[in-house]
């Protein structure tokens, strides 16, 4: 029957685990799901070039983030705590420099109001309001910082973030099947919010459908003068005919100067 395990071999798990979440396991992990984010935001943000026709998938995607962007801010986070603890091998390896860290409190609060209130609409069921401004609001302050952040980072994510996923590299760090897993888990267990809530997206989409109409109805009122001079009001109702709304009579819509809405009057 084997003895305990010497107080030796104790020491060295313990300096192994210490060296998968110190500055070198760190920065892979951080640097690796940065690169998988980098892929993805990219993706997201194309489908904002025609929103109307890929909201669906733009939703979708932006669900699937929530668990990469979250071991992000953790792993940042945690080299954070760990160098203003005094962490001595974190503070070997030195802050980042200093506009990064002026901007990462404004790159966090822009990242967290982004995402927050589109998982909040979702929530809400309903396609706009204030909620919507703070999302585009937070959209475009986001856009800026996150481009300042991928430029300054992109040389080192390259390299340093495939190091855990390829046999032959120059240096080993331990914790590389620990980083490996962590990586898929959040990837899979973002797939899975994001399929989870499916329903929920969808309901969303059939209030901002409902909106759209309603505000396309809107902006089918217009102001009509007649032969007489005197003012009518008149609404465009499905785009295809002109409804008077005192007699509620509607005439077929001919074009959309509206100058046959009257019906010859005059």
């Amino acid at each position: 029957m084997p003895g305990p395990v010497p107080r030796e071999w104790s020491r060295r798990d313990w300096r192994a685990l210490a060296r998968l979440w110190g500055p070198a396991g760190n920065e892979r992990l951080t640097t690796s799901v940065g690169l998988v984010l980098l892929v993805l935001l990219s993706f997201e943000a194309l489908t904002t070039l025609s929103l109307r026709s890929y909201l669906p998938v733009h939703i979708f995607v932006g669900i699937l983030l929530l668990a990469p962007i979250a071991l992000k801010l953790a792993s940042t986070g945690w080299r954070f705590l760990r160098y203003y603890t005094a962490n001595k091998a974190y503070r070997l390896e030195g802050p980042p420099r200093l506009l990064l860290r002026l901007l990462a409190p404004l790159l966090i609060t822009s990242t967290l109001s982004l995402f927050g209130s589109g998982v909040a609409m979702i929530v809400v069921g309903h396609g706009g309001g204030p909620l919507l401004t703070l999302h585009a609001v937070s959209f475009g302050v986001w856009g800026v910082l996150i481009a300042i952040h991928i430029l300054a980072y992109l040389a080192r994510v390259l390299p340093v973030g495939t190091a855990d996923w390829r046999r032959r590299t120059a240096s080993t760090v331990a914790g590389a099947r620990s980083r490996r897993g962590a990586l898929c888990g959040v990837l899979i267990a973002g797939v899975i919010i994001a399929v989870a809530t499916y329903p929920a997206q969808q309901t969303w989409m059939s209030h901002r459908r409902t909106q759209e109409h309603a505000a396309r109805s809107a902006r089918g009122m217009h102001i009509e003068h007649n032969a007489r001079g005197t003012e009518r009001r008149v609404i465009a109702v499905e785009f295809d005919r002109i409804v008077d709304p005192v007699t509620m009579v509607g005439n077929p819509r001919r074009d959309l100067g509206l100058e046959q809405a009257n019906g010859g009057a005059g």
